[in-house]
């Protein structure tokens, strides 16, 4: 049994060949495009996807639609980005993840290699846990930004990874994009903090995605985040040990740290009717 391939995308002509050529095996291909003004929907559709176009409002509610909305050829689906690359290793993992009837998972994990200056930052981001591999029916997504998923079943964690090129745009485009980012996990941090959010999960979990979650969540409560970031990723994380692509790395992750504290506490003070 093959595998069904979404990629999401806004303004993908520089990215999308090189990724939809890293999973031209599969034999159903869909982009989910965001009404692109460039020639991304055109070389999608030259290069043999199905093109789905959707207004983006948050990433939670996009990837639900895709979920209840899209039919995929396949019961099991492997969800990448443009700027994203997907291994033979992983290709062969998934494939035979999908061809065994007794798999009791319906979800799966997936970690990632990111690059930056040309350079795998290995140690100051880590491959990490995203959901990218799921039964479409057993699976829905929560918040508005870097979305956790809530699954109808058991979960699992592949081995192989694939690979990231986030900075494929430039740092310029990197910063517009964490800008946007920054404001929807600064209104997701102010949900925590008035205990809105329902599912707190343990740091001390067995499972290690909700040990991440909880971690993540900590995060909004705790003084001087953006120091503490950059100490946890360069210090803890051994960051140096990347080079000069990893300071500049983990300096940009307490950059945007800041901008999500900025925002956190301007919410809070427009709220007060306080002066920004």
């Amino acid at each position: 049994m093959s595998v069904s391939i979404l990629v999401l995308t806004l303004n993908e002509e520089a990215n999308l060949p090189g990724c939809l050529e890293s999973v031209a095996w599969a034999d159903d291909i869909v982009v989910l495009d965001s009404f692109s003004t460039d020639r991304t929907v055109e070389l999608a559709e030259s290069l043999g996807a199905t093109v789905v176009q959707r207004r983006f409002d948050n990433w939670a509610s996009h990837q639900n639609w895709a979920m209840e909305n899209i039919q995929f050829k396949h019961p099991w689906v492997f969800y990448i980005d443009a700027d994203e690359r997907m291994t033979p290793e992983l290709r062969k993992e998934l494939e035979e993840i999908s061809s065994d009837p007794d798999r009791r998972e319906v979800a799966f994990y997936c970690g990632r290699k990111n690059f930056f200056m040309g350079k795998w930052i290995r140690h100051a981001m880590p491959p990490g846990l995203i959901m990218r591999f799921f039964r479409p029916d057993k699976i829905r997504f929560e918040r508005l930004v870097n979305p956790t998923p809530v699954v109808d079943g058991e979960h699992g964690y592949l081995k192989n990874y694939f690979e990231h090129y986030n900075f494929s745009k430039g740092i310029t485009e990197w910063i517009e994009k964490h800008n946007k980012y920054s404001t929807m996990e600064a209104m997701e941090g102010i949900k925590l903090l008035k205990g809105e959010l329902a599912d707190q999960p343990s740091l001390f979990s067995k499972d290690k995605s909700l040990r991440r979650k909880a971690l993540k969540n900590l995060s909004f409560k705790m003084p001087f985040r953006p120091t503490l970031k950059f100490a946890y990723m360069y210090i803890f994380g051994r960051g140096f040990l990347d080079g000069a692509p990893g300071f500049a790395y983990c300096l940009l992750q307490a950059f945007y740290e800041y901008m999500i504290v900025l925002k956190m506490r301007e919410i809070l003070r427009r709220e007060k009717g306080l002066p920004i």
